[in-house]
């Protein structure tokens, strides 16, 4: 399973039992950090996960940012909360990908913002799978 976390929105993509491709599961709305774990945890026993990738959101130039250290909190309490295997990945251009991909498909901006993250979960996935794979 794959998380890209977001301030508003996580998205979430999951693998086929082989693990050679990704699939978009669903973009969730946050509330609050004790019903995101929740709801984390609960896609994470649905989906029959082994392990978690999360993106890790870094500068271009590979240095932290805000949004890393907000999104290292969030895989930190997901690992105190679930018995698995978290894997952090640089998610560089994850979301730009994933945009451009919608608009290619002629997605309205409306469509785009509830797709997005759930597809940037994928391009992460993916390029996990692929790298493991190799």
């Amino acid at each position: 399973m794959c998380l890209d976390i977001g301030d508003k929105r996580i998205g979430v993509a999951v693998s086929d039992p082989f693990n050679t491709y990704a699939l978009p599961v669903e973009t969730y709305h946050r509330q609050n950090l004790k019903k995101d774990l929740e709801k984390i945890s609960a896609y994470f026993k649905e989906k029959s996960a082994t392990a978690i990738v999360c993106g890790l959101p870094v500068n271009f130039d590979g240095t932290a940012s805000i949004q890393t250290q907000k999104a290292q909190f969030f895989i930190d309490k997901l690992r105190e909360t679930l018995d698995c295997e978290i894997f952090a990945v640089d998610e560089r251009c994850s979301t730009c990908e994933a945009e451009e991909i919608l608009i290619a498909q002629g997605k309205s901006r409306q469509e785009r913002k509830q797709m997005v993250d759930s597809l940037a979960a994928v391009e992460i996935l993916n390029g996990f799978l692929n790298q493991k794979n190799k």
